[in-house]
């Protein structure tokens, strides 16, 4: 037999444990008294175990519930494949569009190039302005494309003190500013619904299984998310250039290059206005779609409730909106495009990932369907007394640490389900449980593998990867913290959950 040379030792021991598992539990049945239950979980398994070990490509892994269920008897071939598609899939889809079109007329390289003109002076100054950078950017695009428009810029920075000074000298801050550009960006995408896979699978599988539930908008995650992003930005900034990488060597940073890189850029486009406005607009609608309240004597009222039919209306209206502006509104510069986004673009949409958001969506369907949800849940009555603030710890060390090694898709659509089904049989409000895993899925910080943004800078042979383990731990326990305590703060008040009172909305899936 000829052996793939591309496959790793992983993906082939996944292709085989996969269905194993499934053949173990579909015989031996971990719920005896629960037949369907146990079908669900044996699928479930061969899904995990593709998935985290990408055994097959992880889009096919995800179409495996059109063939499975129907086969076993779990769900229907219609209905497994109706949520395939939901609102959270066009949040995506819009949020991504906005962002191919500030890639496409160069917006996110102005934006980042004249913060870090702006902020820069100094070691620290400088690092702190890539990562701000960074930040703000990945809250829009994702933490992949922030990495890979970052990373020439601070080579070259790097390269021109290389010039002056000897690599060991440089080698610190060199250090510094390659993780400050992975770290912030993957910070950055926690901000905002749609700045990361994560937030939007939470969104979706919280709704599919508890229909009656609050909704999960843009304005009320970015209320949580971008504190928590700040805060964890500024850390990682201490940690990189105040105690791991601290410099003894006074370096005199040559500033020219962002300058010369700002000039080429030549002033703000007409298309890049265009861009800026449109962006602009789609996050003022997200933000005031819905009725804010601040705690003053009445809510903020939401443009919605001002339209005759504005509760049909959704984040994901909202999305589709501001993209369609950008295949609508013209271009100056024809010879890229009749208009901001041209048929070119399409293609350029991960649909991959869409196929994968789909599949989560169906394995939480499932676990609802056939009351694995329940049957799960039923194992942790055990942890009844345990402290709420406790789980929160323990739910986000555990998706922290898991994704250094796993996808971090992969992991929350595998795992929240059965976050759902723990914070039901405790009966606490599974928001407690399933938003701070969500976010940690984001903040794995100690490997090459652990993030996209992570193996981009490694590949820069500028790191060693101790160095990153070493600084990487401090990050995800620093991560687990924060996380934790600013969701007990500010969570239980952006999301009107009271932690001493189980939902009358969560009792469904029971």
């Amino acid at each position: 037999m000829n052996k793939n040379p591309s496959r790793t030792l992983t993906q082939n021991i996944g292709l085989i444990l996969g269905p194993v598992v499934f053949m173990i539990v579909w015989w031996i049945g971990i719920f005896p008294d629960n037949w369907i239950a146990n079908k669900m979980a044996a699928a479930a398994l061969l899904m995990a175990v593709w998935w985290m070990t990408e055994a097959i490509p992880l889009g096919a892994t995800s179409i495996l519930p059109i063939v499975l269920f129907p086969l076993i008897g779990v769900l229907g071939v219609k209905d497994t494949a109706r949520v395939y598609f939901s609102s959270t899939i066009f949040i995506f889809i819009g949020g991504f569009f906005v962002a191919i079109a500030m890639e496409k007329w160069n917006l996110h390289k102005r934006i980042a190039l004249l913060i870090i003109r702006k902020i820069g002076g100094g070691q620290s100054g400088m690092i702190f302005g890539f990562m701000l950078s960074c930040m703000l950017l990945s809250m829009f695009i994702t933490n992949t494309a922030t990495t890979i428009m970052m990373l020439p810029i601070g080579i070259a920075l790097i390269l021109k003190l290389e010039e002056n000074y000897s690599k060991e000298d440089v080698h610190k801050f060199a250090v510094g500013l390659m993780l400050g550009i992975a770290y912030a960006s993957s910070i950055g995408g926690v901000a905002t619904l749609v700045g990361t896979v994560p937030n939007l699978v939470f969104r979706e599988i919280f709704e599919a299984t508890f229909p009656g539930g609050p909704n999960i908008t843009f304005a009320n995650w970015i209320m949580l998310g971008f504190p928590i992003a700040l805060t964890m930005m500024m850390i990682a900034w201490v940690v990189l250039t105040k105690i791991v990488f601290r410099s003894k060597v006074r370096l005199q940073l040559d500033k020219t290059i962002v300058e010369e890189e700002y000039k080429q850029l030549g002033k703000m486009k007409y298309e890049e206005v265009l861009v800026f406005s449109v962006l602009t607009l789609t996050a003022l609608l997200w933000m005031f779609r819905k009725d804010i309240d601040l705690g003053l004597d009445s809510p903020i009222p939401g443009w919605s409730g001002l339209l005759p039919f504005g509760n049909m209306i959704d984040d994901g209206t909202v999305a589709v909106f501001g993209a369609l502006l950008l295949f609508l509104i013209p271009a100056r510069d024809t010879s890229r495009s009749k208009t901001l986004l041209g048929s070119k673009d399409f293609p350029k949409i991960p649909w991959e990932i869409i196929i994968l958001f789909g599949g989560g969506f169906a394995l939480a369907k499932g676990f609802t369907t056939t009351g694995l949800s329940s049957e799960v849940g039923q194992f942790f009555h055990q942890f009844d007394g345990s402290e709420i603030f406790v789980l929160i710890i323990a739910s986000c060390i555990g998706l922290t640490f898991l994704t250094e090694l796993t996808s971090n898709t992969a992991t929350t659509q595998t795992l929240l389900p059965i976050l759902a089904s723990i914070a039901v049989a405790m009966e606490i409000n599974p928001m407690l449980l399933m938003i701070p895993a969500t976010i940690s899925a984001s903040f794995a910080f100690m490997l090459p593998v652990a993030t996209p943004p992570n193996a981009i800078v490694f590949g820069s042979e500028r790191i060693r990867i101790g160095e990153m383990a070493r600084t990487g731990i401090i990050m995800n326990l620093v991560g687990v913290i924060i996380i934790s305590s600013l969701f007990y703060l500010l969570g239980q008040f952006i999301f009107d959950i009271d932690p001493l009172v189980f939902p009358d909305w969560a009792r469904i899936i029971k």
